[in-house]
């Protein structure tokens, strides 16, 4: 027999509040994991724009790839002040994405 919405409320308010540190670890766990950063990451792309026929094959290659496709620099981490993190370049116009490259030259190609 089904319960009422304020039943099943009920019940998720207290189990909620019985497993408060599970749920939080929980999160904590899955925040941290390589699915969540591969899910954001490509949510990311999406929503500036990025279009691509296969975005498996494109994470893949993203974390595979060290160097810039123009200027060959190693890539650095974003926030380190030498502007080499790594960047998705794409055409702005047809969202296609063109290549990884380093911010500096993404700025370049504009």
């Amino acid at each position: 027999m089904p319960k009422s919405i304020e039943e099943v409320r009920s019940y998720m308010k207290k189990y909620r509040e019985d497993n408060k540190e599970r749920i939080i670890e929980t999160r904590i766990k899955y925040k941290s994991s390589p699915n969540r950063k591969k899910s954001y990451i490509i949510y990311n792309w999406k929503s500036r724009g990025i279009i691509c026929d296969d975005y498996e094959a494109l994470y893949n290659q993203y974390i595979n790839v060290t160097n810039c496709d123009n200027c060959s620099i190693a890539f650095g981490s974003f926030g380190d002040g030498t502007g080499t993190h790594l960047c998705c370049d794409h055409d702005h116009k047809t969202g296609l994405f063109r290549n990884f490259l380093c911010n500096k030259c993404n700025l370049l190609r504009g």
